[in-house]
């Protein structure tokens, strides 16, 4: 097979470790014509729909592509920004901000601070993750760390981002050195996070009568298959209940974005949602933790189809708590996450500069001897 090119080598180049984070994407704009590009690479990844090619391809090319992008357009609409999908924002934001906290780590610890360089990439959508494993590589980054922002792993997610970056590699003559994060459901500084996030929001909104934490669904068949999203899912919300100090009774975990009509996991947010606004209860706030940044799902989905459902059944007061974003705790959990898997890679970089300077050195005193 023919190689891509490869970046120009010189010997007297430092070579630095890459981060490469990974969300899942989303549509260039909010019309029906960016939505169903997007939706065309999103449910031909067998990953996310498990059903044989033969049978899905007729139904996603004559019904689901010809019907559902208009109606997705329209909900993109109602919170895109003047910046453009609020994703793709957050992300961005996240990546300055990952890049900033890792330079001043590493020039506290005597290290280049520019001896890691840090890039975004979308399992779906732009930028791809070829291209940004492709910018690593011409920066000089030997070594590559993928951290995929799904903190709780599914093969549908996590898996995905694998596959996409392992297919790239296999056009690659020089391939680099790669770890993956492949979960982080149950890191302390995630954690920590997300009750940071919890708590600054009942600072200043006082305290819900009940939380709902709403994770992102998956057909049932994804746990009778082995797939550990689920239990992961249950270990985060009791591990951030713990955090906030509350008792079971005072919140709920939940699964949203059913589709289709096949078994998802369960409970539903929207049956949830439903039962407490029969309650009657003066306010319920919902959260996401398997979400890092505010997208269709939490902006849209749970904002406001949620507090549609939740005050049709009698509820009262809703709120949405903001992901995590660019919250301080976080940004600094997801340092601590990158720099716990960069382990020898950051310890052996210096070295092997010193040891190019040295030579470089010893050969321009040749020079002039």
């Amino acid at each position: 097979m023919a190689y891509r090119p490869e970046p120009a080598f010189a010997h007297d180049r430092a070579r630095k470790v890459g981060v490469l984070i990974v969300n899942l994407g989303t549509p260039d704009a909010p019309t029906p014509a960016a939505v169903r590009r997007y939706l065309g690479e999103f449910l031909t990844d067998p990953r996310v729909v498990e059903i044989p090619s033969f049978a899905w391809r007729p139904l996603l090319h004559g019904v689901v592509l010809r019907t559902r992008p208009a109606k997705s357009a329209a909900r993109y609409a109602s919170i895109w920004s003047k910046d453009g999908s609020p994703l793709a924002v957050h992300t961005n934001k996240q990546k300055v901000l990952l890049s900033g906290y890792v330079g001043q780590r590493m020039k506290a610890q005597g290290l280049d601070p520019e001896g890691v360089v840090v890039e975004q990439a979308m399992r779906y959508g732009e930028p791809a993750i070829g291209p940004a494993i492709e910018r690593l590589r011409a920066a000089s980054c030997e070594q590559i760390l993928v951290v995929p922002l799904y903190p709780q792993y599914a093969a549908s997610t996590t898996g995905s981002v694998v596959d996409a970056v392992a297919a790239h590699l296999t056009s690659m003559r020089r391939v680099p050195a790669l770890r993956i994060v492949d979960t982080f459901h149950d890191d302390p500084g995630y954690i920590a996070g997300c009750a940071a996030a919890i708590n600054d929001h009942w600072m200043r909104h006082g305290r819900a009568d009940h939380l709902v934490l709403s994770f992102h669904g998956l057909p049932r068949r994804s746990l009778a298959r082995g797939d550990p999203y689920h239990c992961y899912c249950h270990a985060s919300a009791r591990l951030i209940a713990r955090e906030l100090g509350l008792e079971p009774v005072q919140w709920t975990l939940a699964f949203q974005s059913r589709f289709g009509r096949s078994r998802w996991l369960e409970p539903y947010t929207a049956n949830v949602l439903a039962k407490l606004g029969a309650q009657r209860l003066r306010r319920v706030d919902v959260f996401a933790p398997g979400f890092v940044a505010d997208c269709l799902e939490t902006l849209e989905e749970l904002a406001i189809e949620g507090k549609r459902t939740y005050q049709a059944a009698g509820g009262g007061d809703y709120d949405v708590i903001a992901c995590l974003n660019e919250h301080p705790r976080w940004i600094a959990a997801l340092a601590d996450l990158v720099f716990a898997n960069l382990g020898g890679w950051l310890a052996a970089a210096p070295d092997r500069a010193a040891r190019e300077a040295t030579k470089l050195r010893a050969k321009a005193l040749g020079a002039t001897s």
